[in-house]
């Protein structure tokens, strides 16, 4: 039988939602300075050139920062995917039928108008 617990989603679920959410603002950050970083290429004077190193040194923290992320995000994956697997080789039966009771569910929402 599907508990209210099996279909909302857990606090950690939630986290890596925000994760990634996260990760990809960070990406989508980080294509920008490396554009505007371009774009001021030819650009000269003291004010500018202090701007661009700026620029360039929160560039590089911020890529590290989301290849910390990713890395840690990748091994939480990894660890729920084995606690999965686990849970179903040592309940099959009872993975089949919250499997197919999800599947029902989603097939009823889906097909509701």
């Amino acid at each position: 039988m599907v508990t209210p617990e099996t279909v909302t989603p857990t606090t950690a679920e939630m986290d890596q939602v925000t994760k990634a959410k996260l990760m990809e603002d960070l990406r989508t950050v980080v294509v920008d300075v490396e554009e505007l970083l371009k774009a001021t290429a030819s650009q000269t004077g003291e004010r500018i050139t202090a701007a661009r190193a700026k620029a360039e040194e929160s560039l590089e923290v911020a890529k590290a920062r989301l290849a910390e992320v990713q890395a840690a995000v990748a091994a939480q994956t990894k660890v729920a995917a084995k606690a999965a697997d686990d849970y179903v080789r040592a309940n099959p039966w009872q993975a089949v039928g919250i499997s197919a009771a999800v599947g029902l569910i989603l097939g009823m929402l889906i097909t509701r108008r």
